[in-house]
């Protein structure tokens, strides 16, 4: 491995931070091996990247994006799966049915430096590709169904952004499944105050109070289901479910949409 600190863009660092630590706890809710692979390898000090609520938050979301993956697989086990805006992450090891193709999808110079911790595996391959130009589609197998990844991505991106990715998915592939991460209001106008993104140059974008808000940008879209890291992460702590009251409406969703 030879990646370097600058490497790695600081959003980046807060997830592969975090899934580090929680993998190395002795009862470790997520494993992410190849997160405290990268982290280990680094040898510098990530730990103001790992806050609890953003710890919790990112445990919570990557339980919650893993079932609802898995529970989309068990009726469409041949889908096609594209993990968009993927930067280090590695869902496919999570939910591999032995059936499924999957695409690790990012921007060429992302995807130049996952090429420096990951392989492309059977049925898994790392492509370049932007969540704004869909021309890295037609590169993919058609299929009756597709599902797409986006999680902690579009909650950077602006109102007319979220717009053009959405029209990008409904217009290159036929049939899907998207699941987001959606955030606040709130959130979009205090990055400053997020416990781990203030240590970063990160600026939200679009927050919206629910996914209905994307159908309205993007009416060939159907909301099918939305679920707050809240429901997560007050299964576990009394900080978790002291926020899931007080921060009821705050904290980040999983949205899934159909089209």
């Amino acid at each position: 491995m030879n990646l370097k600190f600058g490497d790695i863009q600081e959003t980046a660092l807060i997830t592969l931070a975090i899934r580090a630590s929680e993998t190395a706890r002795p009862n470790a809710r997520i494993r992410d091996p190849k997160a405290k692979e990268i982290i280990d390898h680094l040898g510098v000090d990530v730990s103001k990247f790992d806050p609890f609520l953003s710890h919790e938050g990112v445990v919570a979301r990557t339980i919650l994006f893993r079932e609802q993956l898995k529970e989309l697989l068990k009726k469409h086990p041949d889908a096609v799966c594209i993990n968009l805006g993927c930067g280090f992450d590695d869902k496919f090891s999570q939910v591999d049915n032995g059936k499924l193709q999957w695409f690790d999808v990012d921007l060429p110079d992302q995807i130049a430096v996952r090429r420096k911790v990951f392989e492309d595996r059977d049925r898994c391959t790392m492509i370049d590709g932007d969540a704004l130009d869909g021309s890295w589609t037609k590169n993919l197998p058609k299929t009756s169904m597709n599902i797409i990844v986006m999680e902690g991505v579009l909650e950077y991106f602006s109102k007319d952004q979220v717009k053009t990715c959405l029209k990008m998915l409904c217009d290159n592939f036929e049939h899907g499944y998207l699941l987001a991460e959606l955030h606040s209001p709130f959130l979009e106008k205090n990055s400053k105050h997020h416990d781990a993104v203030k240590h970063t140059n990160a600026k939200f974008g679009w927050g919206t109070k629910s996914g209905k808000e994307y159908e309205e940008v993007e009416p060939r879209m159907r909301l099918v289901s939305e679920t707050s890291y809240n429901e997560e992460m007050k299964k576990y702590t009394i900080r978790g479910k002291l926020f899931a009251i007080i921060g009821k409406n705050l904290n980040n969703r999983l949205a899934v949409f159909k089209w």
